[in-house]
């Protein structure tokens, strides 16, 4: 297994589905996979520390994980059968670990969350080559707080940090994030 880390998120115009782009820590090589809307919409915000009033799914299997006394160490991308890749949560409780089935958007998703290094095989990596193109452009969703306010901002500022976020996730093509030669 190899330590891959989130390197780039997209929408891939053709199939019109989001891909998260994993690479390998300290290296070139590639693990591309096509994830749903609400998963990427997660792994981003995670990503530019937005946090919604209230939590999401992954916030709240964040808090049952550490409000159980667990934690996660890692999570490792397993295998792809029949287009669909596989994951497990290693969670640690005491003496105990558990291995947890997972889809990868949602492991990665809470290894973001959990600071937990994300693993794969060898063999999903691919040396796929990524054109370096126009950089997707870098939205600030960061706000101005003043002292004494609520983390994160107020409501209408985290609903206009959702809707930046939104406007950012619909917009974005394949040039945004590289394009893939074989």
């Amino acid at each position: 297994m190899v330590e891959v880390t989130v390197a780039r998120l997209g929408l891939d115009s053709a199939s019109n589905t989001y891909v998260v782009i994993l690479q390998e820590k300290g290296g070139e090589r590639l693990l591309p996979i096509w994830i749903g809307q609400p998963e990427a919409e997660s792994i981003v915000m995670e990503m530019n520390d937005i946090h919604p009033p209230r939590p999401l799914t992954h916030d709240l299997c964040k808090r049952l994980i550490t409000g159980l006394g667990g934690s996660l160490r890692r999570v490792n991308i397993t295998r792809v059968q029949d287009n669909t890749y596989f994951a497990e949560l290693h969670i640690h409780r005491g003496d105990e670990v558990l291995h947890v089935d997972a889809r990868p958007s949602d492991s990665i998703a809470l290894a973001l969350r959990l600071a937990a290094p994300i693993y794969a095989p060898e063999s999903l990596l691919t040396t796929l080559q990524v054109e370096e193109g126009d950089e997707a452009e870098e939205l600030d969703f960061s706000t101005e707080e003043e002292p004494g306010a609520t983390p994160g901002g107020t409501f209408e500022q985290r609903d206009l940090k959702a809707e930046q976020l939104k406007a950012y996730l619909e917009k974005m093509r394949p040039e945004d994030f590289g394009k893939f030669n074989l």
